[in-house]
């Protein structure tokens, strides 16, 4: 029977590089690509209701939403993989929900731990890598037209980034910090080297 999979996940405020890094990763280990929200068919639903149908939620709805999107996810994308023995890396994961709807939102932060823990069953990862990015050189690096969740004002992502800062400070054995200003060859060999130091190679 096959080993166990790794989970990792690379978080960050919208336009610090997450997908870039995911794919490379992907591609690099063999492993699972996925993201969040809308990896699964409900999940694709989901994501609609959230960044692009008119009805706006308000922040509680927004929340329990990105929940039943991560559990599904969890429940046929995530969890059968990594019991087969496949690594996976995701685009985004629960720590998005304490800081888009906990530090962005305003949202009790317990009680969201507690949504999460709940929509992902227990389940962590190995190693989140947060790239982390000055809220306008983020919005700079943006290019199309933003969803409903890009559009949010330049005070709601400072809280976003702080949370993700604070979250990463408070589980330094779980996260990693990146310097998504540098060169893309540099962060790439950051991320690479904080998986082979956490022994995930």
């Amino acid at each position: 029977m096959s080993s166990r999979g790794s989970f990792l996940v690379v978080e960050g405020i919208d336009g610090c590089g997450k997908s870039t890094q995911v794919r490379r990763l992907a591609t690099a280990r063999d492993a699972v690509a996925t993201f969040e929200p809308g990896a699964t068919t409900l999940g694709s639903s989901l994501r609609a209701l959230l960044l692009e149908d008119a009805d706006r939620p308000v922040p509680v709805a927004e929340a329990l939403l990105m929940a039943a999107d991560r559990a599904q996810h969890v429940a046929s994308v995530i969890e059968p993989a990594l019991e087969r023995g496949s690594d996976v890396v995701s685009d985004r994961y629960a720590s998005s929900t304490l800081a888009y709807q906990g530090y962005g939102r305003g949202l009790d932060l317990l009680v969201l731990g507690d949504l999460m823990a709940l929509a992902t069953g227990g389940l962590r990862p190995d190693l989140t890598v947060l790239l982390d990015l000055p809220v306008g050189d983020a919005a700079a690096r943006r290019t199309g037209s933003p969803d409903r969740m890009e559009a949010e004002h330049e005070e709601f992502f400072e809280r976003v980034r702080q949370g993700y800062l604070d979250m990463a400070a408070n589980d330094p054995s779980r996260w990693v910090v990146i310097d998504a200003t540098a060169p893309l060859a540099d962060v790439t060999s950051a991320v690479d080297e904080a998986i082979v130091e956490r022994g995930l190679a």
